[in-house]
């Protein structure tokens, strides 16, 4: 029997992951799988080697100030994954966890192929990371077809095979009594654990000035299965009307789909909202250390992927002093007002998608070539 240990750093990374897991099950049932995953991986009956929080750190000093806990974690993973001995490793995203792992992984068993899917954004920064991935990647599984240039031009085995956030959603959930005939403003606060502690407050705020002015609207935030309780929790001890939390993939979509509006933590989540032509501003907010840290790092203007490729900010973002509550209140506010300012940007960010999205299923493509390993 062949053995794949799947290698995920967040929340993100174990959504996609089980996508492709499900498509690499129809195509081969006699795998034996182990991970490094989350809620989504565990329910295709995929045991996880340590709870996924326990790793999903954000930010320079963030990963400082618990390098001695990294480092324990990537020694275990290494060790836990030699233990297995899998034929592949399908690692997803977070690359300074995954890539690590695999990296140290491939010197001790040099058999065992790596295939990492979503590549490192090379194309913002710390582009010469690709001559170091040659060494230990046998195969990337790209999103973007604009990617592909950079590891052509080191002879890196890659195929482009779209972004699954980019696919056509066909969902008939009911959602009546979430959204009880109130309009629906989506939010998005992010899946990590410092990202809630930093945007939760500000989000709550933002939500109480709504209700000052308007009556009419429901806030659903979306959340990771892990992260329900302490959202719920958090926005209980407001009081809050007209709140509500869902985590279930099927729901999260029919929200999105139905909703007016969308506040969205900087991320690739915002693809997902363009693509439900529902307009958003993004929101993000790190320690001033980090942002200085990053800022003299990456090579682009722009926090979000529709706004790189078009040189200019289609979706507003509101990053750091600006993400507050007041600014966020006043950008949602002029949206709401203004609809054909809102469907300029849905027009917009349409076209732009139009031009990254790929003609198939990406976890359909991810799994054909997981499974072309596996019989090799």
């Amino acid at each position: 029997m062949k053995k794949v240990f799947i290698l995920t750093g967040e929340a993100s990374g174990d959504k996609l992951a089980s996508t492709v897991i499900t498509n690499l099950k129809k195509l081969n049932e006699n795998v034996e799988y182990l991970s490094v995953g989350g809620s989504n991986l565990s329910r295709l009956g995929i045991k996880s080697i340590f709870d996924l929080n326990e790793i999903t750190y954000i930010g320079f000093t963030s990963v400082i100030l618990n390098i001695f806990k990294i480092r324990n974690k990537i020694n275990y993973t290494v060790n836990e994954i030699i233990k297995f001995n899998p034929d592949i490793i399908f690692s997803v995203d977070s690359p300074d966890f995954t890539l690590r792992v695999s990296e140290r992984v491939k010197k001790i068993k040099p058999s065992v192929k790596i295939i990492h899917y979503v590549a490192p954004q090379v194309w913002i920064w710390r582009e010469n990371r690709v001559k170091k991935f040659k060494k230990f990647v046998d195969h990337f599984l790209l999103l973007f077809d604009f990617e592909k240039k950079y590891f052509d031009n080191e002879n890196i085995k890659n195929t482009f095979v779209g972004h699954p956030l980019l696919e056509k959603k066909i969902s008939n959930t009911d959602i009546s009594n979430i959204s009880k005939g109130k309009k629906i403003i989506s939010i998005f606060p992010g899946s990590r654990i410092s990202e809630l502690k930093t945007l939760l407050p500000i989000l709550i705020e933002f939500i109480k000035l709504m209700k000052t002015k308007f009556n009419e609207y429901v806030y659903i935030f979306h959340s990771t299965e892990e992260n329900k309780n302490k959202i719920s929790n958090e926005l209980e001890n407001h009081n809050l009307e007209n709140i509500k939390v869902v985590s279930d993939k099927d729901i999260k979509s029919e929200v999105l789909l139905n909703s007016i509006f969308a506040v969205a933590k900087s991320g690739t989540v915002s693809l997902e909202i363009c693509n439900a032509k529902v307009p958003s501003i993004i929101i993000y907010k790190i320690n001033l250390i980090n942002f200085l840290i990053m800022k003299s790092l990456v090579k682009v203007n722009f926090a979000n992927l529709i706004n790189i490729i078009n040189d200019k900010e289609i979706i507003p973002e509101l990053l750091q002093g600006e993400c507050n509550a007041k600014e966020i209140f006043r950008s949602v506010v002029y949206f709401l007002k203004n609809p054909s300012a809102a469907q300029k940007q849905v027009d917009v960010c349409g076209r732009t998608l139009n031009q990254i999205r790929s003609k198939s299923s990406s976890a359909e493509e991810a799994a054909k070539i997981l499974s072309e390993y596996l019989v090799v």
